[in-house]
């Protein structure tokens, strides 16, 4: 089978699939480039509420094939950021779920979802290190911000994996399921996003992600939705909500 990057909507969830199981789901050039536009074309999906990036079988991402390094590191590098950013862009919320191996370029795009969720036994490991790379400024940031520094020193000067336990510890993942269940609970929990406010959501993330110059903007937003008036309707009348305000038609 070629890499490629495989995607399909079930229940207003997107899910992207990393799918190179010759190499553990490397990430060949073809790949990082797939990815952008691929977010893009879902972020402006009116029926997509959420997405889910996992990998093909029993491993999430390898990192980036070694054999696109050979020519051009830098350009190499220059894709893997591209992806990473467009992913950490998106505007609806992303669950990175997390079977096996979440190395390098790998873990570089699970850091980029809002959330991780893994299945015991995975190994976690930020490598540039073993390489002689400089691991990118934008993803250097995002690391301390979930893990702290020391965290982030110790995987960045050793490049050692680590387990889903202390993986847990320092914040690098949200949930650690037992074996065969990370499927069941990834889509329970994409099913709680998806019945929840887009609009809260979207403001949230921006807020979370440091955005400090918007605050008039969603207030205007808020103003205008109706689901403010809606939540609490739903809540008096002990009813699920019918949140109608949509990243993708909010202009």
């Amino acid at each position: 089978m070629e890499p490629q990057l495989l995607h399909g909507v079930t229940g207003s969830v997107a899910t992207v699939v990393i799918s190179h199981p010759a190499k553990r789901n490397a990430m060949t050039a073809a790949m990082w480039r797939a990815l952008p536009p691929l977010l893009e074309g879902l972020a402006d999906d009116p029926a997509v509420r959420a997405l889910v990036l996992t990998g093909e079988g029993g491993t999430f991402c390898a990192g980036a094939d070694i054999s696109t390094l050979r020519g051009s590191p830098e350009e190499a590098q220059d894709l893997a950021v591209r992806a990473e950013e467009a992913l950490a862009a998106f505007p609806k919320p992303t669950l990175a779920a997390v079977r096996g191996h979440c190395v390098g370029g790998g873990a570089q795009l699970a850091a980029a979802c809002d959330l991780r969720f893994a299945e015991e036994g995975a190994l976690f490991g930020v490598t540039p290190a073993k390489l002689g790379i400089v691991y990118p400024a934008s993803a250097t940031r995002r690391l301390v911000s979930l893990v702290g520094p020391a965290t982030a020193k110790y995987l960045l000067f050793s490049g050692e994996l680590i387990d889903t336990e202390r993986a847990l510890r320092t914040g690098l993942v949200d949930e650690v399921l037992r074996a065969g269940e990370l499927g069941k609970r990834v889509a329970e929990f994409a099913a709680i996003l998806v019945s929840r406010s887009q609009l809260t959501q979207a403001a949230a993330k921006e807020f979370a992600n440091g955005r400090t110059d918007r605050d008039g903007h969603w207030a205007g937003q808020a103003r205008g939705s109706g689901d403010t008036a809606e939540g609490v309707a739903a809540f008096l009348e002990r009813r699920p909500p019918r949140f109608t305000w949509s990243v993708s038609t909010s202009g």
